[in-house]
Formats: C-alpha cells, sequence, structure tokens
C-alpha cells in the first residue's frame, strides 16, 4: 500500500519557509520544539510555528521547569524517570553547541513532606520500588537538619487568608518525608527550548516566530496545512498541536473536540519569589520541596531567592482564562497568600512590600494528565494539557509523539490498538493509550500541578 504521507512526500516536497512541509508544528515551547528535533532525525521537515519571538518564550518561560520523578501514577513515574536521564545528559542527547550555552540542570534533589493527603507517600514509593527509583525516608530530625529554617508544625487543611483560623497550627506534625536525589531544576527553561531549536535546525527544522494560526486546512477529509494571519497557507499532511494554552482554540479551529472525552482549558496562575531568610543560603543548599500540609511547593531561585508554587488546595478560586493572549498578568491576593502559606512553615521568611515572580497561563486537562493522541482528523496530532507538570517530560514526550506520528501513518489505528512505546533508558514499555483523548478521567490523578 502507498501511504499518503510517502505519496506526498514524493509529490510535493518543495520545501520554503511558507510553501510546504512534511510537519507544522503549531508551538515552539519546550515540548514543541523537542517534537520538532526528534521528528526531524527521523527525515521529517518540520516548520514550527509559533506567535512569540523566540523558542520557549510562551508559557515554557514560565515554567517552573521542576524535574521529578514522584508521580500519583505508575505509567506518570516511568515517563518522568525516563525523563529525568535526558536532562542529566542533556549536552548528549542535544548532540550540537548552542551559540547562547546550554541549559543547567541543577540536581537538587526533591523532598516531599509525607502527609495524609499524599497517603503518607506509600503509593508513590511503592511505584518508585517497581521501577527501580532510588528515594530515602527523612526523619523529622533529618529534615530540620537539611532545612534549619523549617518549622513542622501541621497546618492543614489549607485556607484562604480570611479564615480566622489561617495561621494556626493544628496541634499535629509533619512525621518525615521522602527524598528523592534524582531530581531538580532547570534554571533557564527558555534556554533550553533554543537548545531544542538549534538541534533541530541541525537536522533541517524550519522555525517561524511572530505568527498565528488561523485554520486548519483540510483536503479530502484529512489534515492539508494551515492558513497564517497573514493569510498565507503552508501545505503539509500532518500538523501537531503543541500550542499550550492556545491549545483548545487549535483544537477548535481543526474540528476535532467532538470526540474528546478529555479536553484542555487555559488556567491562570501565580508564582511567587522572596528572600530566603537571612541565615540560611537556600540557592546553594535548599531544593525542590513538596510540601502539602501547606499547599505549596517550592525551590530555589537565583540571588538566593526562594520560588513558591501553589498545589491548587480546594480552597482557592481556579481561574480559567478564555483568550490566553489577553488577560490580566498582574499579581493579586493569591501571591501574598502563597508567601503567607509558605511563611507557615518558615516563621522568619520576610515577606516583601514589592512581588517578584511569574504570572502565567498553565494548559490543564481535567485530571492534569496530558493528551499525547491523534485526533479524529487524519494528519492532526495534539499534545496538550502538559503544563505544570510535564516539562520535565519534553524530551521523551517529543519522542514519544514522533514514534506516535510514524506509528499511525503507517497505517494503523492507534484509538483500537494504541502505540507501545519503548521507553529506552529505563528498559520499558509504556501504552501511549494511557495519555488518549478519548480516556476516562483518572481517577489515581492529584487533580493538581502534582500530576
Amino acid at each position: 500500500m502507498i501511504l499518503f504521507y510517502n505519496h506526498w512526500k514524493k509529490k510535493n516536497w518543495k520545501y520554503s519557509m511558507t510553501k510546504t512541509a512534511d510537519v507544522v508544528i503549531i508551538g515552539a515551547g519546550v515540548i514543541g520544539a523537542a517534537t520538532a528535533f526528534e521528528l526531524s532525525k527521523l527525515g521529517y521537515k518540520t516548520l514550527s510555528v509559533d506567535r512569540n519571538a523566540e523558542a520557549g518564550h510562551g508559557s515554557t518561560s514560565g515554567s517552573c521547569a521542576i524535574i521529578r520523578v514522584h508521580y500519583s501514577t505508575l505509567e506518570g513515574t516511568a515517563f518522568a524517570y525516563e525523563g529525568y536521564f535526558y536532562w542529566r545528559d542533556w549536552s548528549d542527547y542535544l548532540e550540537i553547541k548552542d551559540e547562547r550555552g546550554l541549559a543547567n540542570f541543577r540536581e537538587t534533589g526533591c523532598l516531599v513532606m509525607k502527609t495524609d493527603s499524599n497517603g503518607f507517600m506509600k503509593k508513590h514509593t511503592s511505584h518508585c520500588e517497581t521501577l527501580g527509583i532510588p528515594f530515602e525516608n527523612w526523619s523529622p530530625a533529618k529534615i530540620t537538619e537539611r532545612l534549619p529554617i523549617y518549622d513542622l508544625q501541621g497546618f492543614h487543611p489549607a485556607k484562604v487568608a480570611d479564615d480566622p483560623k489561617f495561621g494556626e497550627p493544628t496541634g499535629s506534625s509533619i512525621q518525615g518525608g521522602i527524598f528523592f536525589p534524582t531530581s531538580g531544576y532547570v534554571t533557564d527553561p527558555a534556554l533550553s527550548s533554543h537548545n531544542l531549536q538549534r538541534a533541530a535546525e541541525a537536522y533541517g527544522s524550519r522555525f517561524l516566530f511572530r505568527t498565528f494560526v488561523t485554520e486548519i486546512l483540510t483536503k479530502n477529509g484529512r489534515t492539508f496545512g494551515v492558513r497564517l494571519a497573514n493569510g498565507e497557507k503552508i501545505h503539509a499532511p500532518i500538523v501537531i498541536n503543541v500550542a499550550g494554552p492556545a491549545s483548545s482554540t487549535i483544537n477548535k479551529l481543526a474540528g476535532v473536540t467532538h470526540d474528546m472525552t478529555i479536553t484542555t482549558r487555559a488556567l491562570r496562575q501565580e508564582v511567587v519569589h522572596v528572600p530566603s531568610p537571612q541565615n540560611f543560603d537556600f540557592e546553594n543548599d535548599g531544593m525542590i520541596i513538596s510540601d502539602s500540609d501547606i499547599a505549596c511547593y517550592a525551590r530555589p531561585e537565583h540571588g538566593n531567592h526562594i520560588l513558591i508554587g501553589s498545589e491548587d488546595p480546594p480552597c482557592d478560586q481556579h481561574v480559567w482564562i478564555d483568550d490566553d493572549y489577553d488577560y490580566d498578568r498582574n499579581f493579586t491576593e493569591q501571591w501574598s497568600l502563597q508567601a503567607m502559606r509558605y511563611a507557615q512553615r518558615v516563621p522568619t521568611l520576610k515577606i516583601p512590600n514589592r512581588t517578584r515572580g511569574v504570572v502565567d497561563c498553565y494548559d490543564v486537562t481535567e485530571d492534569w494528565i496530558p493528551i499525547y493522541d491523534k485526533s479524529s482528523l487524519p494528519g492532526f496530532y495534539m499534545a496538550c494539557g502538559s503544563s505544570g507538570n510535564q516539562y520535565k517530560n519534553a524530551p521523551i514526550a517529543g519522542k514519544m509523539m514522533a514514534a506516535l506520528v510514524e506509528y499511525c501513518e503507517s497505517g494503523n489505528d492507534h484509538d483500537i490498538s494504541p502505540l507501545n512505546f519503548h521507553l529506552p533508558y529505563i528498559d520499558r514499555n509504556t501504552n501511549v493509550g494511557f495519555y488518549s483523548r478519548k480516556r476516562q478521567i483518572n481517577k489515581e490523578s492529584s487533580f493538581s500541578v502534582l500530576g
């Protein structure tokens, strides 16, 4: 059988920036750029289209860029552990030099407080034992030895600032934590996207910036490319939606939402930057910390600052955004609330009057597990709903998306017989149907940024 893709490539390949390509990738964030890199290594001529000025300048630049290996599901844990090795071996993976230098992965480790809300980490450590992921049990004494600024009194559940019991200890205390040494963070997430862009370009990929997609073109019942805001058309038999918080808009343009039981929405988020207490060097002696007792996560930030994000407790209002390009980017009371929640754990924390940090949008699904899938429109694929907890998985997600394109364009029906994808570092197969657009909501999820 002569497949459509091979027929197209033979008859229509006249590559230029604005006319034809094998694949158009909408979005040049970290996952979009990784997808371009992986497809280009397979011989596809890819053209990435992004409305921002540079790769990674959308929601990727606002990412906390945390690399961790613990997830609420076994499949998610395996995927994250696989992803860790690409960041560890970043230079070897890229095989190029970037004139801006390479992104730096600081392997600080990650401490997760054992709490009732996370089942005292029993499920997570069981997944780690299954997969051979190293972890350590830390006692309260070990935690305060490493983090002498910490007070381990309990405050759960999280409360809003005007609750009369906000900040009052409950009489309980943190009973210990699980430390994952194979964790850390990337200091410049936008640079990591630029690294992937340069790696993809070395294989012939092209990138087009400051450009909006206004239409998904179709012909004879399948994808035929995209139309840009200036009216220009780019013809391609394959289009991949990696548009981050704009993914739902692109899916609607493609007319593929009718069979999706899992969808995506843009969620406004605020991340706090505050100075570390003067008596502690959090930048060098701190680590990634997840603390569901106070509904915060934290990591070191340059200038001996602490970055504080929310773990989305039920008491907080979710601010859903209809237009992820035009929304309020000013800090709100949520900034102060997150800082005060963290100050429950660090009583010597000083909260400055000047607000610093990041306001951005996440692209999330109903269960915070992403969609890596084909669609009801042949040739149209999606890597969506990945914000908040998938930055770490970008290299392996790009590799998996490239394998999915190969699988489906070779005539396989991924809906009926899902791709069984091999994770090469950990030598394990994963059923890509786990990330299907047609799946049921996964009840094992944390239903938060934790995944």
